[in-house]
């Protein structure tokens, strides 16, 4: 079986490979995640021109073809950088759920300005008490004439903060953990009755409560058929996880080779400590985690391109044999760094920071293990 990516991945690789090197480093990314807006409008206009918010797209939907092994490249070469950008919450996931069960109507109003730049998205699902299950919703929105009248609070809602409309799970009929009853609506974040509270987190991204408070939504803004959209959702939420699985591999690929780098610079009694044998044998073991994290994503990738998107047991085998990978590397990492290892002045410890978020953003390692052997 071939595994080399074909002409047209390898070209995506590089521009985004090269816009990590020379527009991303270290130092502006930190100025970047102190800014008002907590990514550059530069750098998302950008990925707009150079065609990167298609690449999560279908061609019928206008895009550049969809796949995920597409995606797989562009978050790879995003994790290398640790891309502050919410090309994740907007494109992938919000993106995708529009492109999943919108109307056609609502596809030409919304596909074109997303992948153009010009309009920001946010997908609330999660809630306080739900954890990982995309099932306990108790947000509801009741019928009212024209108009739903939407209640409740959404938990950790990335990117709620600079998105100009959100994508909400709501309960429409049903107990809160009934599979049926699930319905998704567009909501302008300038609505009455929408409180937002925003903050920065642990890893340098930006999240929100969102708190709905007889929110009136027309009708109209429903995507998809009422009361049926949690598969579509479960869909998407694998989508995103391969997505964050191959951020966290190309994170890591960066964090093993600056460890290896730091030890063959950092003496102690007169020799580097790349010498020590027990070090070298921390370090190979780094290596071939990052190796076995990288082609269990391939694996997950393919799955997902051979069954239409749906392959939940090649995900959850990917997330949890990542989600270990990305906790090993992340503390030998910063142990073989030493104290300046935990320092803000060094990139190590944010390498870290991203990729303990990684191990329990879209469901945790534990939980990807169980699941899979569910499935």
């Amino acid at each position: 079986m071939d595994f080399s990516f074909s002409e047209e991945q390898q070209m995506l690789q590089s521009s985004v490979s090269k816009f990590v090197q020379k527009d991303y480093d270290f130092e502006s990314r930190c100025g970047l995640v102190d800014s008002d807006n907590g990514f550059s409008k530069e750098h998302w206009q950008l990925f707009a021109e150079l065609g990167w918010l298609m690449v999560p797209f279908t061609e019928e939907d206008g895009g550049l073809g969809g796949s995920a092994v597409d995606l797989m490249v562009v978050m790879e070469e995003f994790g290398k950088g640790m891309v502050i950008e919410p090309f994740l919450t907007t494109a992938v996931l919000a993106g995708g759920l529009i492109a999943a069960s919108a109307s056609e109507e609502q596809k030409l109003q919304l596909l074109g300005p997303l992948m153009e730049g010009k309009l920001q998205l946010a997908f609330a699902y999660s809630e306080p008490q739900s954890r990982f299950n995309l099932a306990d919703i108790s947000t509801t929105a009741e019928l009212q004439g024209d108009n739903y009248l939407l209640n409740g609070h959404k938990a950790v809602v990335l990117n709620a903060e600079a998105a100009d409309q959100l994508l909400v799970a709501v309960r429409t009929a049903g107990e809160q953990f009934d599979r049926d009853g699930i319905s998704l609506f567009l909501v302008n974040t300038n609505t009455a009755g929408i409180a937002i509270q925003s903050y920065k987190t642990v890893d340098g991204f930006r999240a929100a409560e969102v708190r709905f408070d007889k929110v009136s939504v027309p009708a109209a803004n429903l995507l998809g058929e009422a009361g049926k959209a949690l598969p579509v959702i479960e869909k998407l939420i694998d989508r995103a996880t391969l997505a964050l699985c191959a951020e966290a591999v190309g994170a890591m690929e960066v964090t093993y080779k600056k460890t290896v780098e730091y030890t063959q610079t950092r003496k102690q009694f007169g020799v580097s400590i790349s010498k020590f044998q027990a070090l070298q044998h921390r370090m190979a073991d780094m290596f071939i985690e990052c190796e076995q994290a990288r082609s269990i994503l391939m694996m997950a990738a393919m799955q997902l391109d051979a069954n239409q998107g749906i392959a939940p047991k090649a995900v959850s085998a990917a997330k949890s044999r990542i989600g270990k990978a990305a906790r090993l590397i992340g503390q030998e990492a910063v142990q073989l760094h030493g104290g300046i290892g935990v320092t803000d002045e060094l990139d190590v410890g944010h390498f870290f920071k991203r990729l303990t978020t990684v191990q329990f953003l879209f469901g945790s390692t534990d939980f990807h293990t169980q699941r899979f052997s569910r499935l």
